[in-house]
């Protein structure tokens, strides 16, 4: 809660408070609802990157928790809630992944293995995988990341975070850590 009792859904860089609203700035990091092992929710931060309409959301001190984010089925189109260069080179770099490291430390995630998803994602495009994929701690970076990123369908992802959870092993964890920053600095098939 801000100070008078208002609450404030931040919804871009810029925005200028509205009746009723706090005139705090734009928040920079939030918190997306993910599945994690063992199909317990946790709250994944990132780097705040998009903005967009009706973003329910609550402010909790410097993070703003979004409780339903809506996923487009494919991100092969430019999303419109990417306003300004800075987040969509974010985006193109992965720099708005870094603070997930805070929940490889806390052993939330680890370095390599399936995305978190949501748990609309999971159910719609997981279907009978979906206990399987979320039996193992998600990762920052995974098959689908290095084999093609946001060009892959739901589809492909599904096929690739199965692969992972069913083949893991040390050599397809350091295979995966290797390729991940080339992939990530040439900005390859990003949203």
């Amino acid at each position: 809660m801000c100070r008078g009792g208002s609450h404030r859904l931040a919804s871009g860089p810029g925005r200028r408070p509205g009746h009723g609203e706090a005139a705090v700035g734009p928040i920079a990091v939030v918190a997306h609802r993910r599945i994690g092992r063992g199909g317990v929710p946790f709250w994944m931060i990132k780097v705040r990157t998009m903005w967009g309409p009706g973003d329910s959301a609550r402010k909790s001190g410097w993070m703003e928790r979004l409780r339903e984010t809506s996923v487009p089925a494919s991100k092969s189109e430019p999303d419109p809630r990417i306003t300004s260069r800075f987040a969509a080179l974010c985006r193109r770099f992965s720099l708005d992944e870094l603070p997930q490291l805070v929940h490889v430390i806390t052993g939330e995630m680890r370095l390599v293995g399936p995305r978190p998803l949501t748990l609309p994602e999971l159910r719609e495009h997981y279907g009978e995988s979906m206990q399987e994929v979320v039996s193992v701690l998600p990762g920052i970076t995974g098959l689908w990341q290095v084999l093609g990123r946001s060009r892959l369908t739901y589809h492909q992802r599904r096929r690739l975070d199965v692969f992972m959870v069913r083949r893991f092993s040390a050599k397809l964890y350091f295979w995966v850590l290797l390729r991940t920053p080339a992939r990530v600095l040439t900005g390859r098939d990003a949203s």
